[in-house]
C-alpha cells in the first residue's frame, strides 16, 4: 500500500488540490479509505489528517470501512421506481444474500441506495465499482449475481450489461451540426478575438445550467480582472435528478465542447481548463481522455495552439457522489481537492475562482453552443427562439413516455409540442428543471420553455394519471435531505424536517396543522439557506401543494394534530421486560375531545420503576 499510495501522491506532484482525485484512486483499489492510507497522505501532502477525514466523509463515492470487492448502487431516482426499482432491488438482495447498505460476510460485495445515476432514459439503472449498468430487469440481475459469486473481474462480464446509449430523437441547431475539429479556434482567430466575444454577446447566448446568466459578460469581466493567471471550468456534474443531456453531449459531440473551452480560454485569457465530469460518468473518462490527447496532437491543446501564441490545455477531474457539486463554487472548492460547500457570494468565480482566481464556469450545452456561434456567428444563433431566449434548448425527457431521450428545441416551444414528440399520453404533469425545479399541471401545457416563462436546466419528468404526485414529492424530499451538505442550518435541519413531515403525511398520520407547519417551513428553507440547494429543496412541496392541495387533503386524519413520535409503540420494550400487555400497560395519545393530544405515563411503567 504504501508504494501504491508514494506512486499516485508522486504522479500528483503532492499537491493537495489533487485529493479528491488521489482518494478516488486508493478507494477503488481498497474499496475504502484505510487509515494507513491517510496517515501516509497527510504526511505527503502536507495537509492534516482531519482535513483529509473530512473530505471523505463528505463525498458518498468515499468509505472509512470497507465495502464489497464489487461495490453495487442501484439508483434512487423517481423514475427508476416508476421503472420497478424496489421489487428489483428486493430481489438482487435476495439472490446475493446481502441486505441493503451492508456487506456480505465474505466481503465480496456490498448492495446500497445511491442518488439518480444520469441514467433516467434507460433505467432502473445502477453502478458496479463506477461503472454503469443499464436497463437492469430479473435476467439481467440473475447474470449480475452469478458473474460476482463466480468472482469475475469486471472486463470479462457481457458487455450489453454496461450498454449506454444516447437516444438523441430530435435534434436541431447544435446537434444537427458536428463542427469540424479546430473549425471554431481557426474562425475565431480569423476574425479576432474580441470580434469573436462581440459575436457570441450579439448571438444572445446564456448559461444553459438553469441560471440563465449572459455568457459574454461573464466572459468579459473575467477577461477584464487584473489578475492574469486565469481558470476555465467546464461543470459537467449534472446530478439533478432527470437529467443527462450532458452525459449525451460529452459522447457524441466532446470534440467541440472543448472546442468551446478553448475558444473562451483564447478570450479570457487561460492557460488551464477542467472538466469537471460527475463520478457516476467513469465510463466516459478514458474515451475524453483520447480525445484530448488527440486535439494535443492536432495543435488544439497545449504549447502554442494552431500557431497563434495561445497556451491552453485542459484536465479531467472526477467528482464522487455529491449532488451539491454542481454549485459552482462547491465545484471550485471540490476542484482544489475539498469538501464540497458552497462559498460566500460576493465574490463571484470571475474575480476569485479557482485557487483564488478569476475563473470563468460554465455548463457543457454552453460552451457546445459558443463553438457553433464561433463558427457560424451570432445570426445563426440569435435569429431562433424568443427575444429574451435565443437559440435552442436540449432537454432530457424521461418518466411516462414512449420515447426517453434526448430532444433539441428551438426557445419558445410550448410544453405540448415536446409532450407530442416524445409519445406522452393522459398526462398528470410534468417536473420542470428536476427537482429543484418547477412541477406543472396538465392545465400548464401552453406554457413555453423559455427564461421568461419555464426555464430550464434541461431535465423533463412526465408523470401520467396512474402516478401518484406525493410519490413523487417524497422521493424529492428524501433525496434533499441526503444530499444538503450540512454547511447551514436552515438547509441542514430544515431539508430533514421537509422529509419527515412529508413522511408523516404521505402515510396517512397527517392532520390540517401538519400542512400549515410545512408550509411554514418551506418559505423559511427557501428563504435563508446558504445555496441553491436548500433555497430550491422546497419547491417540489411549494409547487404541487399550489396545484393538487386536495391531493395534500386527502392523505389527512380529521384531527387538528396528530404527533409524529409513537409514544405507546416506544413503551414496546418496557413491555417486554415487565411481561406486561394490559390496558394499563399501554398509552392513549389523543384526550376526549380529539384536540391535541395530552399523555401521561402509567405510574408502573415509569422510567426507574
Amino acid at each position: 500500500m504504501r508504494q501504491f499510495i508514494q506512486g499516485i501522491a508522486e504522479n500528483s506532484h503532492y499537491q493537495a488540490t489533487h485529493l479528491l482525485q488521489i482518494l478516488r484512486r486508493i478507494q477503488s483499489r481498497y474499496h475504502y479509505i484505510p487509515e494507513a492510507a491517510i496517515e501516509q497522505l497527510s504526511g505527503l501532502l502536507n495537509i492534516p489528517r482531519t482535513q483529509i477525514i473530512g473530505v471523505a466523509e463528505f463525498y458518498s463515492f468515499f468509505h472509512l470501512v470497507p465495502r464489497g470487492q464489487y461495490e453495487l448502487l442501484i439508483s434512487d431516482s423517481i423514475t427508476d421506481h416508476m421503472l420497478g426499482k424496489k421489487s428489483l432491488l428486493d430481489y438482487l438482495a435476495k439472490k446475493l444474500d446481502v441486505a441493503v447498505g451492508e456487506v456480505r460476510e465474505d466481503g465480496v460485495v456490498s448492495l446500497d441506495n445511491t442518488s439518480c445515476t444520469g441514467m433516467c432514459d434507460q433505467g432502473p439503472a445502477g453502478l458496479v465499482n463506477g461503472l454503469a449498468l443499464t436497463r437492469l430487469d430479473q435476467s439481467g440481475i440473475d447474470k449480475i449475481a452469478e458473474l460476482i459469486n463466480q468472482q469475475k473481474p469486471l472486463g470479462e462480464w457481457p458487455e450489453e450489461l454496461f450498454q449506454v446509449d444516447d437516444n438523441i430523437y430530435k435534434s436541431g441547431l447544435l446537434l444537427n451540426q458536428q463542427i469540424e475539429q479546430g473549425a471554431a479556434l481557426r474562425s475565431a482567430f480569423k476574425r479576432g478575438i474580441k470580434e469573436t466575444l462581440k459575436e457570441i454577446d450579439y448571438s444572445g447566448l446564456r448559461g444553459r445550467g438553469g441560471a440563465g446568466f449572459k455568457t459574454a459578460i461573464k466572459w468579459q469581466f473575467c477577461s477584464e480582472e487584473q489578475q492574469t493567471e486565469r481558470y476555465v471550468v467546464c461543470n459537467a456534474d449534472e446530478g439533478e435528478p432527470g437529467t443527462f443531456k450532458d452525459r449525451v453531449l460529452l459522447n457524441a459531440y466532446a470534440d467541440q465542447v472543448f472546442e468551446g473551452m478553448t475558444v473562451c480560454a483564447a478570450i479570457i485569457g487561460a492557460k488551464q481548463g477542467f472538466l469537471y465530469l460527475r463520478g457516476e460518468y467513469l465510463h466516459l473518462y478514458d474515451k475524453l481522455q483520447s480525445i484530448l490527447a488527440q486535439r494535443r496532437q492536432n495543435s488544439l491543446l497545449g504549447n502554442n495552439i494552431l500557431d497563434t501564441g495561445l497556451d491552453f490545455d485542459i484536465e479531467i477531474c472526477l467528482g464522487a457522489g455529491a449532488y451539491i457539486c454542481g454549485e459552482e463554487s462547491a465545484l471550485i472548492e471540490s476542484l482544489e481537492g475539498k469538501a464540497g460547500i458552497p462559498r460566500n457570494r460576493p465574490p463571484y468565480p470571475v474575480t476569485q475562482g479557482y485557487l483564488g482566481k478569476p475563473t470563468v464556469v460554465n455548463n457543457v450545452e454552453t460552451f457546445l453552443a459558443a463553438a457553433g456561434i464561433a463558427v457560424n456567428g451570432s445570426d445563426w444563433f440569435a435569429n431562433i427562439g424568443t427575444e429574451k431566449s435565443k437559440g435552442t434548448k436540449i432537454l432530457s425527457i424521461s418518466g411516462d413516455c414512449v420515447r426517453p431521450g434526448i430532444y433539441e428545441y428551438p426557445f419558445g416551444t410550448i410544453i405540448q409540442t415536446v409532450l407530442n414528440d416524445c409519445g406522452a399520453d393522459d398526462v398528470l404533469g410534468v417536473q420542470v428543471g428536476g427537482p429543484s425545479g418547477t412541477f406543472i399541471s396538465n392545465q400548464e401545457f401552453d406554457r413555453k420553455l423559455a427564461f421568461e416563462d419555464l426555464a430550464t436546466g434541461g431535465s423533463f419528468i412526465i408523470f401520467n394519471s396512474s402516478r401518484n404526485i406525493l410519490d413523487m414529492v417524497h422521493n424529492f424530499a428524501h433525496f434533499f435531505a441526503h444530499e444538503s451538505c450540512g454547511f447551514c442550518t436552515p438547509c441542514r435541519v430544515g431539508t430533514s424536517l421537509l422529509q419527515k413531515q412529508i413522511d408523516k403525511i404521505v402515510e396517512g398520520h397527517g392532520s390540517a396543522g401538519d400542512v400549515v407547519a410545512l408550509e411554514k417551513l418551506c418559505q423559511l428553507v427557501k428563504n435563508y439557506s446558504h445555496c441553491g440547494l436548500g433555497q430550491t429543496a422546497a419547491n417540489p412541496i411549494l409547487t404541487t401543494l399550489e396545484r393538487y392541495p386536495d391531493l395534500y387533503q386527502s392523505r389527512l386524519k380529521e384531527i387538528s394534530f396528530e404527533p409524529g413520535f409513537d409514544l405507546d409503540g416506544a413503551l414496546e420494550t418496557a413491555r417486554r421486560m415487565a411481561n406486561r400487555d394490559d390496558a394499563g400497560a399501554h398509552l392513549a395519545q389523543t384526550d376526549a375531545s380529539g384536540s391535541r393530544p395530552v399523555a401521561s405515563l402509567p405510574p408502573s411503567m415509569a422510567v426507574g420503576e
